[in-house]
């Protein structure tokens, strides 16, 4: 009698643990929200001509090596237009490679200077990529490992045009990223004009008004950076992972 009951019992270890497996893979959406990505292919999303598999799903995660091939955009766009929206991700940088001259941000969106009048550099480990709102590069979420934390808005930081209290409100209030290799988790919400984004739980942006942003627009996961020709990697390349990608559309 034992085989005939060990049997079943086996099986239906294997099927729980299958289905545990790619239950992890390809999490229900939270109340209210729909998946972006059903954790198997890139159905919903527009690959970039060209790209020959550098954006694919590995693992049950997108998978991004920063080696596109396409002739245009790199980037990975939703085929799908949005509005106001609350959307949560969870995102992993992979791995850096060289070194990257990187500035230090103050509160007021400007770069600490040294005496000389320019920015100070210093050269740090990196990557970077991000998430582009509404179609548009300038609302973008930053990723990356820079000591101010991501979450940053760096094509509004940077826009000397905007009022004062805009490029600040676009500088993370806390450097909320875990260490590189760590699955960190994005909460970001567009509703008019205004931005607000979590990071880990933690509010880094909030209800900053990102002036002249489109109505409506195409969410995407930024390329950056790359190979060269003679194999080294170009730094802060963005060699990144994403996963659990769930949206809210808000009336």
């Amino acid at each position: 009698m034992k085989p005939a009951s060990f049997f079943p019992a086996f099986a239906c270890s294997i099927i729980s643990t299958a289905l545990i497996t790619a239950a992890a893979f390809a999490a229900d959406a939270p109340p209210g929200f729909v998946s972006l990505f059903n954790g198997k292919d890139l159905d919903g999303w527009v690959v970039p001509e060209g790209d020959n598999g550098h954006w694919k799903v590995l693992d049950g995660v997108i998978d991004y090596d920063a080696r596109s091939e396409a002739k245009k955009s790199k980037d990975l766009w939703t085929g799908k237009e949005y509005g106001d929206f609350t959307l949560k991700l969870d995102w992993k940088i992979k791995e850096m490679h060289g070194l990257y001259p990187m500035p230090e941000i103050l509160p007021s969106g400007d770069y600490k200077l040294g005496p000389d009048g320019k920015p100070i550099l210093t050269p740090r480990p990196n990557a970077d990529s991000g998430v582009y709102l509404r179609g548009s590069s300038k609302s973008q979420i930053n990723i990356w490992c820079w000591p101010c934390g991501s979450g940053e808005v760096y094509g509004y930081r940077m826009d000397k045009k905007m009022p004062p209290e805009v490029r600040a409100g676009c500088v993370p209030k806390v450097h909320a990223d875990k260490p590189v290799g760590e699955w960190n988790t994005f909460q970001i919400t567009m509703k008019g004009d205004r931005l607000t984004v979590m990071l880990n739980g933690q509010t880094v942006i909030e209800k900053v008004q990102l002036p002249g942003v489109p109505a409506k627009g195409r969410i995407g996961l930024q390329h950056h950076g790359g190979m060269k020709p003679n194999g080294e990697w170009i730094p802060a390349s963005s060699l990144m992972q994403f996963r659990n990608v769930f949206i809210q559309e808000l009336n």
